[in-house]
């Protein structure tokens, strides 16, 4: 084994926290956030130790270094805050502070009524070895501090400059750097814009968006739906693709292998003669709509998301412009999807091993590009783990590089470590399990999961109680006292979230046949109408639930997710609180879609920041009724027929100036 570089520098540093796969990857964060960073600082022998946490960013190529407080057992502890968009860099630093482990024996030897003029003179030294270092005021002091201590006639004014806090902290900013050591990887935070952690989606197909009944959707169209969503609460209207439909092997209605005369297709089956990726269905609009419908949205403070979906019809013009990008079977005929014994000849893959990749690369590259070029700032990825992960890596830093506020969501139901790679890999936000997450054991142990475990620093769950593609069971028979359920789960637990509608709040529960989780007259191949004013839509509950996301910050993050004890397997009851705690959520679900169900919630007070003395009022943000509870344990009773949930906003009682008690 060789010498080290410098064998002088003695302190170690170790178990660096966060810190994603030996700093392969970034942790993720949002404008305005603090980075809280702990690690393991030691040295040989009883020498002192000076830790500081370093920090950047990318783009400027000092360092800003903050002291590390210990935490005990070698264990320190600092944070830094991000400000601006892009990356950031952090590292450890750690030195042996000579001056303080000076400094604490002086206090022993003083203590012990020993000698110290010697002392003393060892102390002069490092104070003018530090003025070296230091700017020309503080170098000034350090030496006219040095000058007090060599001063063997005033014994007691050495000994007072000695202990001087002034002196200590003038040492503490020119620590000798020639033997410092630096942790072995300079770690990075990617820091997205709020929308990244805290959004509400609106999954909508703009072909079924026409006031009459049967007629193929426009964007016109969806701009006149734009102000009910606003209404809803949703700030993201998320579209699926708006290309051009091929018509070779086009889907029926029901996934029938054969298309009937008229039928639309799956938006999915990209392009035509009319062209691919980067255009636009014709009955929809022209691109000039399309910008229409960008401004108008974010009028009413609603983002547009596209869908990415990098596949191809058969009649997508690459297929002829770039048949190496496709897989060739035996036969010499392009491989079309499968999923044995399921065949998609309507959807040709793209091939991410063909000797053309860099090409291929770029020109998906330039799709989301071109969209960018003309507004859209955010992505929904149609089935990202079925594509190459080192393009996604590549793609999505190439495109933040320019465009930090560019927002990526991975649809990637599939293997857990598949869909923690695509989030590690750059996602901004990943589809999660919750829509098969059922029972009270299944949420409290996946959502402890994804918010408790290193999974927190880099995957942000959006949560789905339905998509185009998944009715689940739950939806199927629990009518409607299970969408309701579940959408309060769906927005309480998780700070970003989606429904697809009309069909959700419509209540669409019909499957395929029985045992699927596949719609019975499925909008991902045929037109339909919706009724938006039928009486049994929960349209003014999905409201009210979005107005208690805006209006409570709690349900901004998931940092503070605590589950509370209920003596009843049935309810489900868990609470949020802001950062600075001034706003608490409790949530309680009824989780049997038909029975009522009561019981007896057991609070932990301290993380609701209240006192066992407390009385308190809870607000159910969703009724408007209040409930005067005390003390830990509480009893709740819910209706699936009336409201099979409680967002309550935790009030405190506090005393007014005009010396009466109200609540807030």
């Amino acid at each position: 084994m060789q010498k080290p570089a410098d064998g002088r520098k003695r302190v170690v540093i170790e178990s660096v926290e966060p810190e994603i796969d030996a700093g392969r990857f970034a942790i993720k964060r949002i404008v305005g956030d603090t980075v809280t960073v702990e690690a393991d600082v030691f040295a040989d022998g009883h020498d002192h130790i000076a830790a500081r946490l370093l920090f950047r960013f990318s783009e400027i190529p000092e360092w800003t270094a903050v002291p590390m407080q210990p935490l005990g057992n070698d264990r320190w502890r600092a944070e830094f805050p991000v400000s601006r968009l892009g990356e950031y860099l952090y590292t450890v630093s750690g030195s042996i502070d000579h001056f303080d482990t000076w400094r604490s024996d002086l206090e022993k030897r003083i203590a012990a009524g020993q000698d110290i003029a010697v002392d003393l003179l060892n102390g002069a030294q490092l104070a003018e070895q530090a003025a070296g270092r230091a700017t020309r005021d503080d170098a000034d002091s350090l030496r006219r501090r040095a000058a007090q201590l060599r001063d063997s006639e005033d014994l007691a004014a050495a000994q007072a400059t000695a202990l001087d806090p002034v002196l200590a902290a003038l040492m503490a900013l020119y620590l000798d750097p020639a033997f410092e050591s630096r942790y072995e990887r300079e770690l990075r935070v990617c820091v997205d814009r709020e929308k990244a952690r805290y959004s509400a989606w609106y999954e909508m197909f703009p072909r079924s968006a026409s006031a009459q009944p049967g007629g193929h959707g426009t964007f016109r169209d969806v701009e006149a739906r734009l102000d009910y969503v606003a209404r809803l609460g949703f700030d993201v209207l998320y579209l699926p693709p708006i290309h051009p439909i091929g018509n070779s092997f086009r889907k029926g209605k029901n996934n029938t292998p054969a298309a009937e005369p008229g039928d639309a297709g799956s938006p999915w089956a990209i392009g035509s003669e009319e062209g691919g990726h980067t255009a636009i269905h014709p009955r929809l609009g022209t691109l000039d709509d399309f910008r229409h419908l960008l401004h108008s949205a974010a009028q009413r403070r609603i983002e547009l998301a596209l869908d990415i979906a990098f596949q191809c019809s058969p009649d997508h013009p690459w297929v002829s412009e770039h048949p190496e990008w496709f897989k060739r079977r035996a036969d010499g005929s392009i491989q079309y999807a499968e999923n044995p014994p399921k065949k998609y000849q309507d959807i040709y893959p793209l091939d991410f091993e063909s000797p053309e990749w860099p090409a291929l690369w770029d020109a998906l590259r330039d799709v989301i590009l071109f969209w960018i070029h003309h507004g859209v700032r955010i992505f929904r990825v149609d089935n990202p783990h079925t594509k190459a992960f080192s393009f996604w890596e590549w793609c999505i830093a190439e495109i933040k590089r320019d465009y930090p506020d560019a927002l990526f969501l991975s649809e990637a139901f599939t293997r857990p470590r598949v869909m923690q790679r695509l989030a590690r890999l750059g996602f901004s936000q990943s589809y999660t399990y919750f829509t098969w997450r059922n029972t009270k054991q299944e949420l409290t142990d996946y959502f402890t999961e994804l918010t408790q475990s290193p999974l927190r620093e880099y995957l942000r769950p959006n949560l789905w109680p339905n998509t185009p593609d998944i009715l689940p069971e739950p939806l199927q028979i629990g009518g409607r006292a299970a969408f309701i359920a579940r959408l309060v789960l769906a927005a309480t637990l998780g700070p970003s979230y989606g429904i697809y509608g009309p069909a959700f709040e419509l209540g669409e529960h019909e499957p395929l046949r029985p045992g699927s989780e596949e719609y019975l007259h499925s909008e991902k191949y045929e037109i339909r109408d919706w009724h938006l004013a039928a009486p049994e839509s929960i349209a003014a509950i999905i409201s009210a639930v979005n107005r208690a996301r805006h209006d409570n910050s709690a349900l901004h993050a998931n940092h503070d997710l605590v589950f509370h004890s209920a003596d009843n397997p049935s309810l489900l009851a868990y609470s949020k609180a802001s950062r600075d705690g001034s706003n608490v959520v409790l949530t309680v679900v009824n989780l049997d879609y038909f029975h009522t169900q009561s019981g007896w919630i057991d609070l932990s007070l301290d993380r609701l920041r209240l006192a066992p003395s407390d009385t308190f009022q809870v607000l159910d943000q969703l009724t408007g009724q209040r409930y005067l509870w005390q003390g830990p344990r509480n009893y709740v009773e819910l209706s699936p027929e009336k409201s099979p949930a409680h967002i309550f906003r935790i009030l405190r009682r506090v005393r007014s100036e005009k010396d009466f008690d109200y609540y807030q």
